[in-house]
């Protein structure tokens, strides 16, 4: 490729930003939003929203009291109308008032297909973060669910529009820089798990833990729990696979147009890191094994990441070249040394200067959020699929619960996705639906 060549891609690539999407948004009306989980990642959400599109916060709500008006606080602060939005303990009284044209859902991920097939049932389109489901019947459900009421339904895997990362894709894979592709390692070792190994208490009094608890099973209260810890119990999510391998896995299967694994594979456990409450693994290796190639995961939450520059990423391996990707850079190196390209993520913050300072903002992943915002409203307008369409989001989100079903299971799952089963194995079958503690029901995809 030229350089000219590749300076007019480059540029085609970056044009999809912020300002390129919300000209396109045509419909002036402000959406009216509420959200459902007003924790860590519901206010990163919410705000980025805020930030390109003229939208009306109306509802908010979380089984939290505090965490609940101190959300409500914050969006009046920081919306156009200022006006304080109507909180909420319970999301299907909130759902109830069937006044909404968007709802956003952040909870645990155990709370995320219920809310999110109620609200689809009452009319709004969602915003739903990853993973979609604790179960793979949960996936099947929610994706049922989005098609038979026609609703739009933007899945938090935003590595789908991340900027440095599209340009990655259009630059260097679909000009054919890599040849051909071979094998893809992702991975993580960020020391992210949960060391500690508190007392169970008793809940503090601003949360409702029965509420929060629902259709997981009942556990003890831990200061672990909440707010935030609670991915360091598989009743509540699946581990740090379910939580940085379906990124990293969705984000390869974007860029490299797989579909579903035909076989996964993986083995691990806790093996280093035993004396903490946490019951996830600490240590984990999986095979995705598409017709095309293998996808590799590994993650060690203890010693030293294989390359300190890329401690959460993907290395696709090509017969022309290697292409490493995180939501910090990318770099291509191209066999023969020449024609080497390094791309750091670009943050906004001279465009959006409350990045600055609010909390617990990942900085460095806003303007991801913001495109992925503004290509869920435009698929509002269009009724289109957007880039994380609920289906991408199920495929990923049930790959990486096969990868720990093979794990529990100590073999290899080989999965027919027309059926969605897989193929002769009982036990593996019956686990693809975790039970509900009652009364809560465990949703059908019907």
């Amino acid at each position: 490729m030229n350089r000219r060549k590749f300076l007019e891609l480059s540029a085609a690539g970056l044009a999809y930003s912020t300002s390129a999407l919300s000209a396109g948004l045509a419909d002036p009306r402000p959406k009216r939003v509420g959200l459902i989980g007003c924790g860590w990642y519901g206010k990163c959400d919410l705000l980025r929203l805020i930030q390109v599109a003229p939208v009306e916060v109306v509802s908010v709500c979380d089984v939290d009291s505090q965490m609940l008006s101190g959300a409500a606080a914050i969006v009046a602060e920081r919306q156009a109308s200022k006006k304080t939005p109507r909180t909420y303990g319970d999301y299907r009284k909130m759902l109830a008032e069937k006044d909404l044209d968007v709802v956003l859902i952040a909870t645990p991920d155990h709370w995320h297909a219920l809310p999110m097939i109620a609200a689809v049932e009452a009319g709004a389109d969602v915003y739903v973060q990853k993973p979609i489901s604790v179960d793979v019947v949960e996936g099947q459900a929610m994706l049922a669910a989005a098609r038979r009421t026609g609703r739009v339904v933007q899945v938090g895997t935003q590595r789908r529009s991340t900027p440095h990362l599209i340009e990655a894709r259009d630059t260097v894979v679909k000009p054919g820089l890599l040849g051909k592709v071979g094998m893809v390692e992702i991975y993580c070792y960020y020391h992210m798990r949960a060391r500690e190994n508190p007392p169970d208490t008793a809940p503090p009094e601003s949360l409702d833990y029965e509420m929060w608890t629902g259709p997981a099973p009942m556990r003890p209260y831990n200061k672990l729990v909440h707010p935030r810890s609670w991915r360091a119990f598989m009743e509540y999510g699946n581990g740090i696979v379910g939580d940085m391998c379906i990124h990293m896995l969705d984000m390869v299967r974007w860029i490299l147009d797989l579909g579903w694994p035909k076989r996964v594979s993986s083995a691990g456990g806790i093996l280093v890191e035993k004396n903490s409450k946490a019951n996830i693994s600490d240590t984990q290796s999986a095979t995705f094994e598409f017709d095309e190639f293998p996808v590799v995961w590994e993650h060690r939450t203890w010693g030293h990441p294989a390359d300190p520059k890329y401690p959460w990423g993907a290395t696709i391996y090509g017969e022309r070249g290697t292409l490493k990707l995180s939501v910090n850079s990318f770099d291509f190196e191209p066999f023969g040394g020449n024609g080497a390209i390094h791309r750091d993520v670009v943050m906004e913050l001279d465009k959006y200067p409350e990045d600055k300072t609010e909390k617990d903002l990942e900085r460095h992943v806003a303007p991801a959020i913001r495109v992925h915002m503004l290509d869920f409203l435009k698929c509002i307008e269009t009724r289109g699929k957007p880039v994380a369409d609920i289906e991408q989001g199920h495929i990923s989100t049930a790959s990486c619960i096969l990868a720990n079903l093979s794990m529990q299971l100590g073999r290899s799952l080989s999965w027919d996705p027309k059926s969605h089963q897989v193929v002769g194995d009982a036990e593996a079958n019956k686990r693809l639906r975790r039970p509900y503690r009652k009364p809560w029901v465990h949703p059908e995809p019907a």
